[in-house]
């Protein structure tokens, strides 16, 4: 795993310079602290930070060809690359390397720009061909890694981080008011766009291509949901028997690395799985990784340390209180690079260094389950509301709501007002968001929040309505189930869940992630299971669960999800306790950034000192306010030009034709 950067120019007076390139690198040193390189020539710099993985030998970057006149930085791995090298090999390709980054020069060498269809893994690529002037960029099917991009004048960036753009560039960190609406609408912004001006995310499963000062993208994967016509008519044990191949062979390619790979281990079902098949079937040395929490209702302790002794494995785990929660948020921020509205990304970010400090560069996990084989409780009450839509009179289904939320909603009056809170809407069920727009408008009353001015701005912005670009031309076809997984993959998982609560993280402490059930061919297998098996009444997961039988314990693989939440409410007034806290959500400082009413952010932070708990509506607005603070302070006075730099370690200097390498 590795930090990448570039410049492009396309100017008269091209000749790009390494120091730009070098404080690009060095702003996100932490994506890879084992060495970097820089190659650069009339048109291009490209640069990496290396994390060393696979061949650590030989495998620096960047990478060349045989006659050096294709070159890439990367940052992910390839797990088919063994596979992929055997075949390029009995073509006539001749290896340097032992590494997975140089097969995908000779693939690209074979198939061009169509090479990504062949992969499976995590990436994003920079590959660069002089003879064509050609800049490729590739990104992995569902946004396991990061790449952003921006122009300036005759000058196209491309970068790891945000913050790395700006160290390289003269292009300020600019709040984008509506990519914070989306924000505040959806936990994230919509593909493709980020929470600064000018700066945009190549989307994931997407192709760019820059030649000679053209550029064009197209998306080679698409999210693989199909219509019921298509679904597979094979029998539950026969999906479950191959759902059961698929896993383990995608647990087992995960384990190829030159390093000791760990796993993440929180007591549910994905990371037990996960664990279950490493420990017994490839290390039984595994070392495993799991958070705490000192409140009731967050903590799965018992759990892992049951399936711990189960595996007999080693286990490590760390306790996030509320103190250690909102000492480390302002760091999270900083590397997450947007505004969060749940404080759960920080517990994970403490433990990827709980992960560094045990010696571990590689940890598998368990994300990605949930959206692709129905393990959501949105998924749950998306059906529940199409089948009252069904028959809206009803006094006995809309009592399924209290059932799907037995712990949650404890008090009569919340149970009572539970079946009308999901009834909004339910005679639309041909609305394409029927499955998310009680959630969406339920975060969007953070909103209220916003300063006259700010609201101003947006002049009526509508992010649902943009949404509505997301959408393939046959979604329409699909269940409700099917939809519902849709939005929630293309929306929420890459743009969040792999981004804030995934790479970002765990990169901050030098941590690659690797997660099975992220396999394309799990994916692709997933997407035409009918929904029914996905979830068989109120059971989720109900397929999946089958195809594990054997594997873990029964009392693990038959108890009910506990969700992965962390405590807000206490955690936040800890943050706003501290001194930089009371910097951040001070009157002058929620002034000067005009995102936020500041008698409103007052009111708010005293209610939530005077009670016991708060709303889950006032607990995302505090998350999110503290957040957007944090990131318009940080970004606003850090000096990006006087980043520290690097020292280089591979340097390949082709500048009229000279090489110093």
């Amino acid at each position: 795993m590795c930090g990448i950067a570039g410049i492009l120019s396309s100017g008269p007076s091209a000749n790009p310079e390494p120091q730009p390139l070098i404080r690009m690198l060095s702003s996100m040193h932490y994506r890879g602290p084992d060495e970097n390189g820089i190659y650069l020539d009339d048109k291009i710099g490209l640069g990496q930070v290396r994390l060393s993985i696979i061949d650590l030998a030989s495998g620096r970057q960047p990478i060349s060809n045989e006659d050096g006149t294709i070159w890439i930085v990367f940052n992910g791995e390839i797990f088919n690359y063994l596979e992929l090298r055997e075949e390029l090999e009995s073509r006539g390709h001749r290896f340097s390397t032992k590494s997975d980054t140089e097969v995908i020069v000779h693939l690209y060498e074979d198939r061009g720009e169509e090479m990504a269809s062949e992969l499976n893994g995590q990436w994003a690529i920079a590959l660069w061909d002089s003879k064509k002037e050609l800049l490729m960029l590739s990104r992995d099917r569902v946004g396991i890694r990061p790449l952003y991009h921006a122009s300036e004048n005759d000058r196209f960036y491309f970068a790891s981080e945000m913050k790395a753009i700006f160290a390289g560039s003269s292009i300020s960190p600019r709040i984008d008011p509506p990519a914070m609406d989306q924000v505040f609408t959806f936990w994230s912004t919509l593909p493709g766009r980020t929470p600064f001006q000018g700066i945009e995310e190549l989307e994931p499963g997407t192709t760019m291509l820059i030649e000679k000062g053209k550029r064009r993208a197209r998306r080679y994967w698409d999210l693989p949901f199909f219509p019921p016509s298509e679904h597979s008519r094979d029998s539950p044990e026969d999906m479950a028997r191959n759902i059961r191949d698929l896993f383990i062979d995608s647990i087992r390619i995960r384990q190829r690395a030159d390093v000791p790979v760990g796993a993440y281990l929180s007591g549910g079902l994905d990371s037990s799985a996960v664990s279950a098949v490493i420990a017994r079937e490839i290390n039984p040395h595994l070392k495993t990784f799991g958070v705490r929490f000192d409140e009731e209702g967050y903590d799965e302790g018992d759990h892992q340390s049951e399936m711990a002794r189960y595996l007999g494995c080693e286990h490590h785990d760390m306790v996030a209180d509320h103190r250690t929660i909102g000492d480390a948020f302002e760091d999270v921020i900083w590397h997450c690079e947007k505004p969060l509205l749940r404080t759960a990304p920080v517990p994970l970010f403490l433990l990827s260094k709980l992960v560094a400090d045990n010696g571990i560069k590689v940890v598998q996990t368990g994300e990605g389950s949930d959206e692709f084989f129905g393990g959501y409780d949105i998924f749950k009450e998306t059906l529940i509301r199409a089948f009252c839509a069904r028959q809206p009179r009803s006094h006995c289904r809309p009592r399924l709501f209290t059932r799907l939320y037995p712990d949650i909603f404890r008090d009569p009056e919340s149970r009572r007002a539970l079946p009308y809170f999901f009834a909004q809407d339910i005679d639309k069920s041909a609305d394409p968001f029927f499955s998310h727009k009680v959630r969406w408008r339920n975060t969007s009353r953070v909103k209220q929040f916003y300063s006259p001015d700010f609201a101003a701005r947006l002049d009526g912005y509508d992010a649902i309505g943009q949404a509505l670009d997301l959408l393939p031309p046959d979604f329409s076809d699909l269940d409700a189930l099917s939809k519902a997984q849709y939005l929630e993959a293309r929306i929420f998982l890459s743009n969040y869940l792999l981004s804030s609560q995934g790479d970002r993280v765990a990169m901050a402490h030098s941590i690659e992630i690797r997660m099975p059930f992220l396999d394309k061919r799990l994916i692709e297998f997933a997407g035409r299971i009918p929904s029914t098996w996905k979830i068989l009444g109120l059971n989720e997961k109900f397929i999946l669960k089958k195809a594990l039988k054997g594997i873990i314990p029964e009392s693990v693989r038959t108890r009910t999800k506990h969700p992965y939440r962390a405590p807000v409410h206490r955690s936040l007034l800890h943050f706003a306790g501290t001194e930089y806290g009371r910097h951040v959500l001070s009157e002058a400082e929620i002034k000067r950034q005009a995102v936020f009413d500041p008698g409103k952010v007052f009111s708010l932070m005293e209610k939530a000192k005077s009670r016991e708990r708060v709303s889950e509506v006032e607990a995302m607005a505090m998350a999110g306010i503290a957040s957007t603070q944090i990131l318009g302070d940080r970004f606003s006075r850090t000096s990006f030009d006087q980043v520290a730099s690097c020292k280089v370690h591979f340097f390949v200097d082709k500048r009229n034709q000279r090489d110093s390498a």
